[in-house]
């Protein structure tokens, strides 16, 4: 088997700008999305490019349009009529753009009904959270449509359907989705869209607002940049098939999506719990049989990444190129885009037991939440991988392990806290409890996970950010401030990094046919 072409497994996901090249795609969604009511003319979106060209959002899933959102600009002391679309949005051309006004007016967001559940509405509304942002707008306007609202309007009046959904009762595909992301319902409007039939006109008047506003900036200052993680303590145990073990995956990544993680990160070889669906009498055997599940593994987790919208460092899981067997951690970007980094260094188990070979190449990844890097388990235990990582930008290093014992945990622990203290950045790492019988070398398990940060008054005591209890399942969320990171590297009490002796040592890195020192 040679090495994977993970483009077949890659997927492509983006938000955009909308063009005026996107009408017919814009039209169509638009008429499978609100069947009945008047669709946008072609002037209305040209004038919308025209005059807030930011403010006009596109998804783009593999080539094809998915979901969009407009909006513009206006100040907010002008207007009292929130309640009128026409008004609001200059009949749909929004000629009245400010763009010095203080408050961002959404006036459409729609998504494909056949690519609903991939939380593509989030990726448009944090997309307008950061116009606001860097606008140093106060605040997000909207009115909501209500389309669940006409199976119950013989039951209910639009105030009782409304109070319903707000205590989660009953559900709605737009007023759900807008309280989820923050929006806080001010509200109800009467003859928002007569033409709505699906919520008998009515609408929602709901606000966000923008917490790091300034009054009479032009901008706005990155005090905080937070990057929110999610580390699973992940129980292996025998299983019977690959959708076994996919539905637990899932239940992570739908849990750490709901709580808006950038990232969820799982154990090294957490994937070894498939080797109790194969028969095999030798070790070796086992890897190999477990590497046929590769393309599978690849799927899924590509699949979760942007159906949760979230990064997820898939663990790791065995690789068979040729005759090598290698073993892999995969990143799989909220995109759709896949990354993969080889473990680098052996221990002698795995050697022994499977004949797993080194990769060559330490990877930096660019990630919507900046530059990260993924030590596998022994990797960490190495200062010069980091130092490395650290010199290419990376602030967040990742580090999937696997260990059988309280010693072989604390090996990877101390290290990684040193790795924070020598480099000024956060290292999150996840192991795996559980037992597996008869599973050769993956047969017991000792974890305590956690995140770690440098050891300084502006991080957390004992330089722990937040970790698990030991040996129990679970997932750990925390959030992580990388702005900070910046501040300690040249203010902090001590500053290893700018403090190393260059003209005493370095360290020499060679890649492929570049070379380079740090």
């Amino acid at each position: 088997m040679n090495e994977l072409d993970l483009s077949q497994f890659e997927r492509n996901i983006h938000v955009r700008h909308l063009t005026i090249d996107d009408f017919d795609a814009l039209l169509e969604m638009q008429q499978k999305c609100f069947p009945g009511m008047q669709t946008w003319g072609r002037d209305q979106i040209a004038s919308q490019i025209q005059h807030f060209p930011e403010g006009q959002l596109a998804v783009e899933y593999d080539g094809r349009i998915v979901a969009s959102a407009s909006s513009l600009m206006v100040d907010f002391s002008h207007y009292t009529e929130w309640h009128n679309w026409k008004v609001m949005s200059a009949n749909g051309y929004i000629t009245n753009h400010d763009p010095r006004g203080d408050t961002l007016y959404g006036i459409e967001i729609m998504v494909d009904p056949d690519f609903r559940g991939l939380k593509l509405s989030r990726r448009l509304y944090d997309v307008r959270k950061e116009l606001c942002r860097e606008k140093n707008l106060a605040r997000i306007i909207i009115g909501g449509r209500l389309p669940g609202y006409g199976e119950h309007a013989d039951g209910l009046s639009a105030r009782e359907y409304v109070e319903q959904v707000m205590i989660r009762n009953l559900f709605d595909p737009v007023l759900t989705a807008q309280t989820a992301n923050g929006f806080v319902l001010k509200g109800l409007i009467p003859n928002y869209f007569p033409t709505d039939t699906a919520s008998r006109g009515y609408a929602t008047f709901l606000e966000w607002t923008n917490l790091d506003y300034v009054p009479g900036a032009k901008r706005r200052f990155h005090a905080v940049e937070t990057v929110r993680l999610s580390v699973v303590q992940y129980q292996v145990r025998t299983i019977d098939s690959f959708e076994e073990f996919a539905k637990q995956c899932e239940y992570f990544v739908d849990v750490a999506s709901d709580y808006k993680s950038d990232f969820i990160l799982f154990p090294e070889l957490f994937t070894t719990q498939l080797m109790s669906c194969v028969e095999s009498n030798r070790p070796g055997t086992a890897a190999r049989q477990l590497a046929e599940f590769t393309p599978q593994y690849l799927e899924l987790f590509n699949k979760l990444s942007v159906k949760y919208d979230l990064n997820v460092i898939g663990g790791t899981q065995f690789t068979a190129e040729g005759e090598s067997l290698y073993n892999v951690a995969y990143l799989f970007r909220r995109d759709g885009s896949i990354g993969r980094q080889y473990k680098l260094h052996i221990t002698p188990s795995e050697r022994h037991w499977w004949g797993v070979e080194p990769g060559d190449v330490l990877e930096v990844f660019d990630t919507d939440c900046g530059k990260i890097c993924i030590c596998v388990c022994y990797d960490i235990e190495f200062p010069e991988i980091c130092r490395i990582a650290a010199a290419k930008g990376a602030q967040i290093i990742f580090v999937p392990y696997n260990t059988d014992t309280r010693q072989g945990y604390l090996r990877v622990r101390h290290c990684a806290q040193a790795r924070c203290i020598e480099n000024h950045l956060y290292v999150a790492i996840a192991g795996c409890t559980g037992n597996l019988p008869f599973v050769e070398n993956v047969d017991i398990h000792f974890a305590q996970s956690g995140i770690f940060t440098p050891a300084d008054f502006s991080f957390s005591r004992d330089a722990v950010a937040a970790e698990c209890n030991a040996n129990i399942e679970t997932l750990l969320i925390h959030d992580v401030d990388v702005e900070l990171l910046h501040h300690h590297k040249f203010r902090g009490t001590t500053q290893n990094w700018n403090d190393r002796r260059t003209d005493l040592y370095r360290v020499r890195y060679t890649e492929g046919d570049q070379e380079f020192e740090v």
